[in-house]
C-alpha cells in the first residue's frame, strides 16, 4: 500500500528539539471488543519555559465491566532518550517507538508491567479538527490537532501484568497535536465503533478561551465519517450555532448545517474515568477527566426533500472522551499516575 505523502507530514514532528514554551503529543485510542476494554497511549516532548525538556510515555487501560482493573501510568524521561525521524516518520522514547503504521514499546511502574506490539494500515486523508485557516503558518492556535490516521484497522497484541490480549484489525485513531497551552477548558470526544456502521467515525472538540480574565462561551466543532460521506460542522460558520455542554462522565452537543443537523451524548460512570494531570509549558497545571469506554448515541439528520432522514447511531463502550480544565474533578477518584 502506498502512503499519501500528506498523511506522513501531518506526523512529522512540529517544534525544534531546542524549541522552548511548547509541547506536541502523538496518542492513539482503540477497544478490544471482546472484553470492553479500552486503551489510550500516547507519546509526548516538553519543552517549558523554565527547566530542561523532557520526552514521557503514558498508557491507560480502562475496563468497563470490571473498572477496578481500570489504571494509568505514565513516565517522564530526559530528553536525551528521545529521537524523531521524518522519513519514515517516528517518535522514540527509551526504546518505544511510535511510527505511522504502527507501535510497539514498554512501560512499566506503580505495580504494572504494559508491552505493546501493534501495526495498522495507515489512511488515505488527514482528519483536521479545526476550522481550515487555523492551519495556516502551521497551526494559528494555542494548540493544533490533526489526526493523520483517523480511522484504521489496529492488529497486534497487548501485553499488560502477563495478560495478552489481541487485535484483528478493530478500529483505532491515532491523532497528532502541538501547541504553547491547553485552552482553559476543553472537551475532545470521539468514537468509531457503531453498532451496525462500519466505517463510522464520530470527531468532538469544544473548547472554552480565558481572554483577560473573562471566559468565553464553548467554541465546538463536530465531524463525522459515515462511509463515503463526511459530515463536517467545524467550519467558524458552524461555531454560532454548534453547542454543547459537559459535567463529571457526560457530554452534551448538537451540531448543524443546511443539509445535515447532529445531536448526541457521551456517557460513562465516574468509575470508568481516570483524572489525568497535565502541565502547561509555563508551568500551568491543567486536568482532564479521561474514558475509553464511555457510551456514545448520536442522532443525525440529513435533508431529504422538504423534511430530514434521521438515523440513530450507537456505540455503547466504544466511546474516547475526556474534559478538561483548570480543577481536577473530585468526583473522579482514580488519577493517571506517575512513576519513576
Amino acid at each position: 500500500m502506498t502512503t499519501p505523502t500528506t498523511t506522513v507530514a501531518a506526523n512529522h514532528r512540529h517544534w525544534p528539539a531546542d524549541a522552548r514554551g511548547c509541547y506536541e503529543v502523538w496518542y492513539v485510542t482503540w477497544n478490544h471488543p471482546r472484553t470492553d476494554q479500552g486503551y489510550w497511549l500516547r507519546f509526548i516532548t516538553e519543552n517549558p519555559l523554565e527547566g530542561e525538556p523532557r520526552a514521557e510515555l503514558w498508557f491507560a487501560r480502562f475496563d468497563a465491566n470490571r473498572p477496578a482493573r481500570t489504571f494509568g501510568i505514565h513516565r517522564p524521561f530526559p530528553a536525551s532518550v528521545l529521537a524523531s525521524h521524518r522519513e519514515p516518520f517516528e517518535i522514540a522514547i527509551a526504546g518505544s517507538q511510535l511510527r505511522h503504521d504502527g507501535s510497539t514499546g514498554r512501560l512499566a511502574g506503580d505495580g504494572h508491567d504494559v508491552r505493546w506490539d501493534l501495526r495498522w494500515e495507515p489512511a488515505d486523508h488527514v482528519l483536521r479538527q479545526l476550522p481550515d485557516v487555523m492551519y495556516l503558518r502551521g497551526g494559528l492556535g494555542e494548540t493544533t490537532v490533526c489526526s493523520p490516521n483517523p480511522l484504521v484497522p489496529l492488529s497486534g497484541s497487548l501485553v499488560i501484568d502477563g495478560e495478552e490480549v489481541t487485535f484483528d484489525r478493530v478500529p483505532a485513531g491515532q491523532t497528532h497535536l502541538y501547541g504553547r497551552k491547553h485552552a482553559y477548558a476543553w472537551v475532545w470526544g470521539r468514537c468509531a465503533d457503531f453498532l451496525g456502521a462500519p466505517h463510522c467515525a464520530l470527531e468532538l472538540l469544544a473548547v472554552r478561551l480565558q481572554r483577560r480574565g473573562v471566559t468565553l462561551p464553548p467554541m465546538t466543532l463536530v465531524t463525522l465519517e459515515l462511509g463515503s460521506e463526511r459530515f463536517a460542522f467545524n467550519q467558524f460558520r458552524n461555531v454560532a450555532i454548534n453547542r454543547s455542554t459537559w459535567r463529571t462522565g457526560y457530554v452534551h452537543f448538537t451540531a448543524w448545517s443546511p443539509l445535515a443537523k447532529i445531536e448526541g451524548e457521551l456517557a460513562c460512570a465516574p468509575d470508568r474515568l481516570i483524572n489525568a494531570p497535565y502541565v502547561d509549558p509555563d508551568g500551568t497545571e491543567v486536568w482532564c477527566a479521561n474514558t475509553e469506554v464511555g457510551d456514545a448515541r448520536i442522532e443525525l439528520s440529513v435533508r431529504s426533500g422538504l423534511g430530514w432522514k434521521t438515523r440513530t447511531l450507537e456505540g455503547p463502550r466504544r466511546a474516547h472522551f475526556e474534559t478538561g480544565g483548570r480543577t481536577r474533578d473530585p468526583a473522579v477518584a482514580r488519577t493517571h499516575v506517575r512513576v519513576t
